[in-house]
């Protein structure tokens, strides 16, 4: 089984519409998906709760789930303030973790901090587990972006998305959807922008 990890301690940074939408990519593709909500809001099981039967099967995780033992993977919705000794052992159970940063000063600067932390981690270190980053909710052509864009490239971690800001990501989250889940012809951007995420994930990338 993958785990992959979306963590940023920051509340708002976009981590749950980063983590359903990670979710349905996959499962989209065939992947068997299990989604673990460790948010106190619980927006990814509220998602999950309005998903449309007839979509690709985003399994919420259940360990005694005859699905969640099968090969797949388990994408982890992490809560803000992830720090010290949780974050350790999250970090021991993923093979991946993806960054989702907002471009206000403030997401910067907690995601600086952030990044520091994740460096010193004995799993990383040692190159046990892929981390990427992703700018979320970008507005193109503003002083905002160009300031998180200069930050992303400016870090060890490879940025592996850009993601701007759209209401096809609020649109499809009210109904239980990801952009995946939405006709190519009106998400025709946003699946574009995903491009760079899903060929980070595939097994050649980190071998």
């Amino acid at each position: 089984m993958n785990t992959l990890l979306v963590a940023n301690p920051k509340g708002g940074s976009g981590k749950t519409t980063l983590a359903i939408n990670l979710a349905v990519m996959l499962a989209t593709q065939g992947s068997n998906v299990r989604l673990l909500d460790l948010d106190r809001q619980r927006s990814a099981t509220n998602w999950l709760v309005q998903r449309p039967a007839d979509l690709p099967v985003v399994w919420p995780y259940e360990p005694d789930n005859k699905s969640a033992t099968k090969a797949g993977w388990l994408i982890i919705d992490s809560p803000a303030g992830l720090h010290g000794k949780t974050l350790s052992r999250a970090i021991k159970l993923a093979q991946h973790i993806v960054v989702p940063i907002g471009s206000s000063a403030f997401d910067i600067g907690a995601s600086t901090e952030f990044l520091h932390t994740l460096k010193e981690e004995k799993a990383i270190r040692k190159q046990r587990v892929s981390i990427g980053m992703v700018g979320m909710r970008i507005s193109p052509r503003t002083r905002a972006a160009q300031q998180l864009e200069t930050f992303l490239t400016g870090h060890d971690f490879p940025l592996i998305g850009v993601l701007q800001d759209t209401q096809a990501y609020v649109n499809a989250s009210f109904e239980g959807k990801g952009v995946f889940d939405l006709p190519p012809r009106i998400t025709l951007r946003e699946r574009e922008q995903w491009r760079a995420l899903g060929e980070w994930l595939t097994p050649k990338n980190h071998a």
